[in-house]
């Protein structure tokens, strides 16, 4: 059965992405070129740039699914039944699974920065994994919690998801920093 010209369109997208996030994980996003990545996907460069408007718009749409892949890892743990703590700490265990992923956390945490700016990070991220880290916070933190605490605290904690997701992918002991993010967590509520 013949595709549709949709569906051979979405195919296109979808192999350019994928070969680019192959060669930024490879070669990094500054040592990337455009020829090479039309090559490895098997398509022209006008095919390239029908979808995308430069290589930065293509390096966001690789971000993009990389975010969404990391939030339904998270989304996926099985959380029935289990207290707002227990949530997090298995929602922390899900972030640190899916950031195992091959040049995920290069991707996301290091050259993604430097290449879209700290602001189009933050929405990125915002848009997928701390969006279930803020619904998770104000589980455990109650329904007094202050809604501009919730947000600060969110993406502090975020951040120290993210610190860590880094320190483990340099070899740190994974279990130390799930520790660790158990300690913050739990200092939430002393507080």
């Amino acid at each position: 059965m013949a595709r549709s010209n949709k569906e051979r369109t979405e195919a296109t997208r979808l192999a350019l992405i994928e070969a680019a996030r192959r060669l930024f994980v490879e070669k990094g996003y500054a040592e990337t070129a455009t020829p090479d990545i039309v090559a490895e996907a098997g398509v022209t460069r006008g095919a390239l740039y029908h979808h995308f408007e430069d290589k930065k718009a293509l390096f966001r749409a690789v971000l993009e699914r990389e975010g969404e892949a990391v939030a339904a890892h998270i989304e996926g743990v099985a959380l029935e039944g289990t207290s707002p703590r227990a949530a997090l700490l298995l929602g922390a265990s899900a972030y640190f699974d899916a950031m195992a992923a091959p040049g995920r956390t290069r991707l996301l945490l290091l050259e993604a920065p430097a290449v879209l700016g700290l602001e189009s990070v933050v929405a990125i991220d915002r848009e997928n994994a701390e969006g279930t880290l803020r619904v998770g916070l104000a589980d455990f933190l109650g329904a007094g919690a202050n809604a501009a605490a919730l947000k600060a605290l969110t993406e502090m904690l975020s951040a120290a998801f993210d610190r860590a997701a880094i320190a483990i992918e340099t070899g740190a002991d994974r279990k130390t920093y799930e520790g660790a993010i158990a300690d913050l967590i739990d200092g939430l509520v002393r507080a």
